[in-house]
């Protein structure tokens, strides 16, 4: 989808490429000179490279890096397809365990459980569901410096340090959210996607205070896709996606309608 993962198993041996961007410091419909800077597209990106691996038919493993303004994070994660349409199953499901840590995988550290399920609804419409726990989830802060290494945000701590945040946040939080999604196609390879991603706990300890949404088209050329879209989320990283532009430019009405900037995602299956 967008930042909600459909739980496709991917071909056995097959290598894939994701490459996402988005653009949170501008919002595309609110603000001055919307038209001259191309809704939002003039300015700075948080950037994410991902790759994904398919050891067997069912079990896949990825990494991704995500760049210094947002902690310079790296997730590993590995999954596994128990259920598919394709063989006769009601719905598609798989489990994905994934860990991230900031600073090029160097300190603070998260753990997510996600459980993906979906259905397809004929031929032309999916849904998606994805329940997911992380541990030690940390706030979506920005970095005020690329050279600077992310804080120390231990979760002994009882507050972020001051200055880290104009809103008030707590260093981690285990948290749980569930992510939906849908897609539908109004072409053989034209789709119009939605999402949204509640935290349902301890969402206020990160300053979630709204859920995290998009909504865009996806273009498929076979092995590729790409979509275009708006969104209130600045990243795609699963302890933090359903993190919100709120807290991440320290302005609690920035992730509002508002608020919505410009994302686009690339995927490329290599072979």
């Amino acid at each position: 989808m967008f930042s909600v993962p459909t739980g496709r198993p991917l071909d056995r041996h097959g290598l894939y490429m994701n490459f996402t961007h988005r653009f949170p410091y501008q919002a595309a419909f609110t603000g001055p000179s919307e038209g001259g800077t191309l809704i939002g597209l003039d300015n700075i990106a948080i950037p994410t490279f991902g790759v994904r691996y398919g050891v067997t038919s069912k079990l896949s493993v990825m990494a991704s890096r995500s760049p210094s303004l947002i902690g310079r994070s790296i997730e590993l994660m590995a999954a596994y397809n128990f259920l598919d349409e394709h063989h006769g199953s009601p719905i598609n499901a798989a489990v994905r365990f994934s860990v991230d840590g900031q600073n090029d995988f160097g300190k603070n550290f998260a753990e997510s459980l996600e459980v993906v399920v979906s259905r397809s609804l004929g031929h032309r419409a999916q849904i998606t569901a994805v329940p997911t726990f992380s541990l030690h989830a940390r706030p979506l802060l920005s970095q005020n410096s690329i050279t600077s290494p992310p804080p120390d945000l231990s979760c002994h701590d009882s507050v972020v340090p001051a200055g880290d945040s104009p809103i008030s946040v707590r260093p981690c939080a285990n948290i749980f959210s569930l992510a939906t999604a849908v897609a539908v196609d109004i072409r053989p390879t034209v789709a119009l996607v939605a999402e949204a991603i509640p935290t349902l706990m301890n969402g206020d300890e990160l300053g979630i205070h709204r859920p995290a949404y998009a909504f865009g088209i996806q273009k498929k050329i076979w092995r590729h896709a790409f979509t275009f879209g708006f969104t209130n989320g600045p990243t795609s990283l699963v302890s933090q996606r359903g993190g919100t532009r709120a807290t991440f430019m320290g302005d609690p009405t920035a992730d509002k309608p508002g608020g919505l900037f410009v994302g686009f995602d690339i995927t490329r299956q290599i072979f």
